[in-house]
């Protein structure tokens, strides 16, 4: 008996790209349904304090990038910027 095993692709396919992930998904779908419309009171009334609770979330995950750099405190120095000589400086 000789069985030649084609490997069909080279990569493995990853979790989000199988019938498991869609399972998944489908399922989230049907539980988030469900919880929705059983419990839409409960939602409802939380959405205020989720509000307020995204504001310092966003800004804590949002402003990473506003050149916080400790070790550059010259006020032309940021992300994106050159280092240009000050006006007053010579070339």
């Amino acid at each position: 008996m000789n069985h030649d095993h084609v490997q069909r692709d080279s990569e493995p396919k990853g979790f989000w790209r199988s019938r498991y992930a869609l399972g998944l998904l489908v399922l989230g779908a049907i539980a988030a349904y469900f919880l929705l419309t059983e419990h839409r009171a409960h939602v409802l009334g939380a959405l205020p304090y989720l509000l307020l609770l995204a504001c310092p979330l966003m800004h804590i995950f949002m402003h990473h990038g506003h050149g916080h750099h400790h070790g550059d405190h010259r006020p032309g120095a940021g992300p994106g910027k050159p280092d240009q000589p000050n006006q007053g400086e010579p070339s």
